[in-house]
């Protein structure tokens, strides 16, 4: 592929993402016509660059977008996969997935498009240095780089600086974004991107900076500015407005948003390139004059603006044909590309044509037919006639030759045989195990790219006023919600049949054998096949293997063996399979639904933890809080405990005495607003005799909560390195000794923090039993603190359990028993 295809290859495969194939087609209305018209006469661009999601400041966003209506992408380096989840479990690589999709919904709304880095989420940083180290800078700056000569932005603007962002991810991502800055010209940096891009040199970067005090008149003289609280007539709304429903989709981190209104100031201080004193653009031609051979098309839009009727958008089709025609003598093929693709949603805008090609399922197999239904609707006067239909893979071409008439649709139905060797949808980032910093994608074409592009297209062939248009639409799944009416999700390929475990860690505290349950789910027709469990050495599994049958589609079972360690297991992977007509399925399907996001789905590997592991425990019966979502109640399980998830009646109301402890989840206290209500009948729990463990909680800076018997605050101190040496501070206490011996073992192999939001300060009567710190930083001893009230003991934690149980670290898994034995082991000795 030569540099200029592949350019354009790149820029039409943002294009899903942008405008959401997994949404429904998307026809403008009188106003967004309107500003898309305007934008049509506009050749300029913009990049903005941090570290995360929900980083970005989509006022500025918006006000480019819809505002300056340059080309606007927001190049987020990870996907946030370390970040907490305030509305489910997920984690890691499945927070990860939800953040994108967040961003891509962010995006929908505040006009810009989405790119990332293969940089990963691997949690808090407190420097740059550890951060660049981790994600590896070579790697993430020729990312950055790829982001800059792919799209040719004439400004880039960063959140941060390299000294300002309060976080390590925050300020390395403005340090690679000055050096792709000054690389991106350079040919001699990255070459090897140069198959299939040139090199750029952006005008100029800057920094968004934080609202400056008003005192601050030095840096303000310096500044330029830009209003991000404009109005926008066209929109009914100020770009606030509209930047406060884009921030609102960042719900798994709890940032729903105001639509403010009014004006809202936004200064940029000049950080490299040349320097502007009035405009963000200064100096850069945002007209057609920039290329050869633009000044027929600017003169086409400029009258299709003028003729524009918002209750006739049809009568500038020909018009827009013209301006259509009239690309083939641009120069720059880059903006004829850009400027193609957007006057064809223009154009099919302003008549109002919708065409969409559904699957009859949401997903199918490879080896296996799908039929699809190809609808075309036009719903204006103008003489639409589709030509032919090309299916994809070459496997059917259809001379059509049908007129569109007014407000009738045409239909073509088909069947379509999916390849035995076709790829199933994972997210393509996930396709090979990432390490600790980054994904590994080795194909330069996707690097970057938010989402897959869609598995399949039908190319549809037009013509209108004797122009020829060619649209690609994607296979859809559209069904009707009870509740929330018609749904679109993408189209996908998934596994003949999926396998998976029931649980990610298996504990085997003794000898004894347990009980593995092994799902099996059709992915299509009837099939038969074979499970069977493969276990390290030292371990035996009955039955060896178990054959099963599944009828309908979606149809699952669970199918029971029995694991048991002999002398001298170790812990090891346990790992699932079906054999199913001569193939050999180990990978499970897991579907997260929000209805903020689309359905999203991932193959996991089918393989569990076998953890042998000296665990004692004092209690049977919990009661679980939950919080913001985690999994700790199926570790619980896992260790012997009956666990009771509790609801506000419950704690109201219920017998709080049958349980041997009461744990509070992740942000139980951030997210169950009742909670609070119930403090009172919680600490009576306690003074009876109860344990009472709250893990952590989020305060505002300075806010004091009634979260104990005494007082205390949240900090938002942390350590963030998994690895950091823990000190005991009272080698005696009980959470040390009873019924687990801890010893500084129980700290090996921890995964992405040891804790976060320590107490502190705290009231004199409660203990601190451990400390643990950063390199080069003073011990934190609020991790864990601990109060005895009454008969019973009240215990706050920051240690990550959240993330150490689920990844069965043995360690974690023999501390949290201590600490939820607590009043028992005391009331025994």
């Amino acid at each position: 592929m030569n540099r200029l295809r592949f350019t354009l290859a790149l820029f039409v495969s943002l294009l899903p993402s942008f405008y959401g194939y997994a949404q429904s087609p998307h026809v403008m209305g009188a106003g967004e016509l309107g500003l898309a018209l305007k934008k049509l006469n506009v050749l300029g661009s913009a990049l903005y660059i941090a570290a995360h999601p929900d980083d970005e400041n989509t006022a500025i966003l918006t006000s480019l977008a819809k505002g300056r209506l340059v080309r606007t992408v927001y190049l987020s380096m990870t996907r946030g996969e370390g970040g907490q989840n305030l509305i489910g479990p997920e984690q890691g690589a499945l927070m990860g997935i939800i953040r994108t999709q967040e961003l891509l919904a962010a995006r929908r709304v505040d006009g810009a498009e989405q790119l990332f880095t293969r940089a990963l989420d691997f949690g808090y940083s407190k420097n740059s240095d550890e951060t660049v180290a981790i994600w590896g800078k070579e790697k993430t700056l020729s990312d950055v780089v790829w982001a800059i000569r792919t799209l040719r932005p004439d400004i880039v603007i960063t959140r941060f600086t390299s000294t300002l962002g309060g976080h390590g991810n925050h300020t390395a991502s403005a340090l690679l974004a000055q050096e792709a800055f000054l690389a991106a010209g350079d040919p001699a940096r990255f070459p090897e991107q140069l198959r299939y891009v040139d090199v750029w040199k952006p005008k100029r970067l800057v920094w968004n900076g934080f609202r400056f005090q008003q005192s601050d008149t030095l840096l303000l003289q310096r500044a330029l500015t830009l209003d991000a609280g404009a109005y926008m007539p066209l929109l009914g709304k100020s770009f606030t407005e509209i930047a406060g429903i884009s921030r609102s989709m960042h719900k798994s981190q709890g940032f729903g948003a105001a639509e403010n209104r009014g004006s809202l100031v936004n200064y940029f201080q000049h950080t490299l390139g040349d320097s502007a004193s009035k405009d963000l653009f200064e100096g850069v031609d945002l007209t057609w004059s920039r290329v050869r051979g633009g000044d027929s098309v600017a003169q086409l839009i400029e009258q299709a603006n003028r003729s524009f009727d918002p209750n006739d958008p049809a009568k500038i089709l020909p018009i827009l044909l013209k301006a259509y025609r009239a690309l083939a003598s641009v120069q720059d093929r880059y903006w004829v590309e850009v400027k193609k693709l957007e006057l064809q949603e223009v154009i099919r805008s302003c008549a109002g044509l919708w065409i969409d090609a559904l699957t009859s399922d949401f997903s199918a197999s490879p080896g296996t037919d799908i039929n699809v239904l190809l609808t075309m609707l036009n719903r204006s006067e103008a003489p639409f006639i589709v030509k032919s239909i090309s299916f994809p893979l070459g496997q059917k071409d259809t001379m059509f030759n049908a007129s569109l008439e007014p407000n009738k649709s045409v239909q073509a139905r088909f069947s379509f045989h999916i390849p035995s060797d076709a790829e199933y949808t994972q997210p393509y980032w996930l396709n090979d195990e990432a390490l600790k910093g980054s994904y590994i994608v080795n194909d330069q074409v996707a690097v970057g790219r938010p989402e897959n592009n869609p598995p399949f297209t039908v190319h549809v062939r037009l013509v209108v006023f004797d122009q020829e248009l060619e649209l690609q639409v994607p296979f859809r799944f559209r069904w009707v919600d009870p509740v929330e009416g018609e749904q679109y999700r993408s189209f996908e390929i998934v596994p003949r049949v999926s396998v998976s475990l029931q649980e990610p860690v298996y504990l085997f505290p003794t000898r004894s054998s347990s009980t593995v349950v092994v799902h099996v789910k059709n992915g299509g027709s009837a099939v038969k096949g074979v499970a069977r469990l493969q276990v390290p050495s030292g371990w035996t599994v009955e039955p060896s293997t178990m054959p099963f049958e599944l009828g309908g589609r979606e149809e699952e079972l669970g199918l029971t063996f029995r694991v048991q360690p002999l002398n001298g297991a170790v812990s090891g992977i346990l790992s699932a399979r079906v054999e199913v007509g001569g193939s050999v399925i180990s990978l499970g399907t897991r579907t997260i639904k929000y209805p903020h996001i689309p359905p999203q789905t991932l193959f996991q590997k089918a393989e569990a933890k076998l953890l042998r592991i000296d665990l004692a425990k004092e209690g049977t019966t919990i009661g679980y809080i939950m919080g913001a979502g985690d999994d700790i109640p199926e570790a619980l399980h896992q260790m012997g405990y009956q666990v009771v998830v509790l609801s506000d009646d419950a704690i109201a109301e219920g017998d709080l005495s049958r349980f041997d402890a009461i744990i509070a989840g992740v942000r139980a206290y951030n997210t169950r607003p009742k909670l609070r209500a119930h403090q009172r009948r919680l600490m009576e729990y306690v003074d009876r005799g109860g344990t009472y463990v709250v893990q952590f909680v989020t305060l505002q800076r300075g806010e004091s909560e009634n979260l104990g018997p005494f007082p205390f605050t949240v900090s938002r101190e942390r350590v963030t390195v998994e690895e950091a040496p823990v000190t005991f501070l009272k080698p005696n206490h009980p959470v040390l000794n009873r019924p687990n011996k801890i010893t500084e073992l129980d700290f090996n192999g921890w995964i992405q923090e040891r804790g976060l939001y320590f107490a502190g300060p705290w009231d004199a009567k409660y203990e601190t039993v451990i400390a643990s710190n950063d390199p080069g930083e003073k011990p934190l001893e609020g991790g864990l603190i601990v109060a005895r009230h009454g008969r019973g003991n009240y215990v706050y934690t920051g240690y990550a359990f959240f993330r150490q149980l689920p990844a069965g670290v043995a360690g974690a898994y023999r501390l949290f028993a201590n600490i939820i034995s607590l009043s028992r082991t005391e009331a025994s000795h």
